[in-house]
């Protein structure tokens, strides 16, 4: 749903709440000289399954080649021309492109076909919008929302004021604050003060769980990827899951034991696409940078999905716009239960240390916490400390927090040689040897 932003009233619902028909897309992707054609049509398949999430049903697609973009239209007026009968001979509701459209090409697109036309952003924003259900995330939406709508507001006076149920008509664009830019700017200013307030709670939840001395891994990977799933198999966190794309936007974090009787905390948050919008990156950003903090980046792959590879290397892109790339990344390729062998196979010749699961039936899980015990155990640093018997509460932590490796009791104290975090190191820096 969308908030009023001067009110907080409800303005618009769900397709299921307000039972709105669901609108029939026709999809369109452009080719470049520089694009890959089959990556070009892998895009414009996921594209449909998009679509299809934000509440319309793709009946057509068409995949163009160009030597560049048009200016004006992007796809060239003739190309346009024929789409647009094609639009009108199939009913089509919404035109879908693939690629970003500038404001201008938006608008001239628009008024040759005669309906609404949108680009990837939209339809991302747009499920984005459905999906928060959670203060911080209904205000990072909002937040993208309107720097998005920000520059298209001419001409839109009206068909933005409609109560509607489609693709680009969620979110603040229903609120007539297109009327008025620096009513539009101020509200900006107003989410940016309010998400400033929110990371600063988050930052000290952070904090918090730094004093616990539990590492910290993060379950990353492409949206569908089932994290969520994986999150409940290890610690019944009860995490809604749904078989559909961005069903979670919020961050949960819960604790996690590991085979070897290492306790750590888990956590998950928003899933990754290609071409992730880069409004949303900066508008989530307080929830993705709680990823650059953890020990361990637990990488969920779909080894059922032919385009594996190609999900890791757009995670591996937002991972580089937070700052999160040097961290040490286990990969775990999910959906075994569904997966070619064939292409397991494969994954696994190419990927020798991943890790195969199905989060939904548990198999390999327990290997998975195997693994993870060894990653974080290879990050421990070798100290010799020196205790007075009368800290008895740091020989505690030592044990309880590292990995004794030699202990001698001798005059001055208890001498000892473990295996700590670097973090845990740094607290004890006083007793090092």
């Amino acid at each position: 749903m969308t908030l009023d932003g001067r009110s907080g009233r409800r303005l618009t619902a769900t397709v299921t709440d307000l039972e709105v028909e669901r609108q029939r897309a026709l999809l369109v992707g452009v080719a470049l000289p520089n694009h890959d054609l089959s990556e070009a049509e892998r895009s414009l398949s996921e594209l449909a399954l998009l679509t299809d999430t934000a509440g319309s049903d793709p009946v057509e697609s068409e995949l163009i080649r160009r030597q560049k973009p048009d200016p004006a239209t992007f796809i060239g007026r003739g190309q346009a021309d024929q789409l647009a009968e094609l639009s009108r001979a199939l009913d089509i509701d919404v035109v879908v492109f693939d690629n970003d459209l500038t404001p201008a090409q938006q608008r001239n697109l628009h008024k040759l076909f005669r309906c609404d036309v949108v680009d990837r952003i939209a339809v991302i924003l747009d499920i984005f919008a459905q999906h928060a259900t959670s203060r911080e995330g209904m205000i990072q939406v909002e937040l993208a929302l309107l720097k998005y709508h920000l520059p298209r507001l001419k001409g839109k006076g009206t068909e933005l004021s409609r109560l509607g149920g489609g693709i680009g008509t969620r979110g603040p664009g229903e609120t007539k604050l297109e009327s008025d830019r620096r009513r539009i700017l101020t509200r900006i200013s107003k989410l940016e003060r309010q998400l400033k307030g929110l990371a600063a709670t988050r930052d000290t939840q952070r904090k918090s769980r730094r004093r616990s001395d539990l590492p910290l891994v993060s379950l990353v990977g492409y949206t569908n990827a089932g994290k969520s799933t994986l999150l409940n198999q290890m610690t019944d966190a009860g995490v809604l899951t749904e078989d559909r794309l961005f069903s979670t936007l919020g961050s949960t974090v819960r604790k996690a034991d590991l085979p070897n009787g290492e306790t750590i905390l888990l956590s998950d948050t928003v899933g990754f696409v290609r071409r992730l919008p880069h409004m949303l990156v900066e508008a989530f950003r307080s929830t993705l940078e709680e990823i650059a903090d953890a020990h361990l980046l637990v990488h969920v792959v779909d080894g059922a999905d032919h385009a594996a590879e190609t999900q890791i290397l757009a995670v591996h892109e937002v991972l580089g716009d937070i700052g999160a790339t040097d961290i040490d990344e286990l990969i775990v390729f999910n959906k075994l239960d569904i997966a070619d062998p064939v292409g397991i196979a494969r994954l696994a010749a190419l990927h020798p240390e991943a890790v195969f699961v199905s989060a939904l039936t548990g198999e390999g899980i327990e290997d998975l916490g195997d693994a993870i015990g060894r990653r974080l155990a290879g990050q421990l640093e070798d100290v010799k400390l020196m205790i007075p018997y009368e800290r008895g509460d740091v020989l505690a932590a030592v044990h309880r927090d590292g990995v004794i490796l030699s202990e001698e009791h001798v005059d001055e104290g208890t001498r000892l040689r473990a295996r700590l975090r670097p973090s845990q190191a740094s607290q004890l820096a006083g007793f090092i040897e």
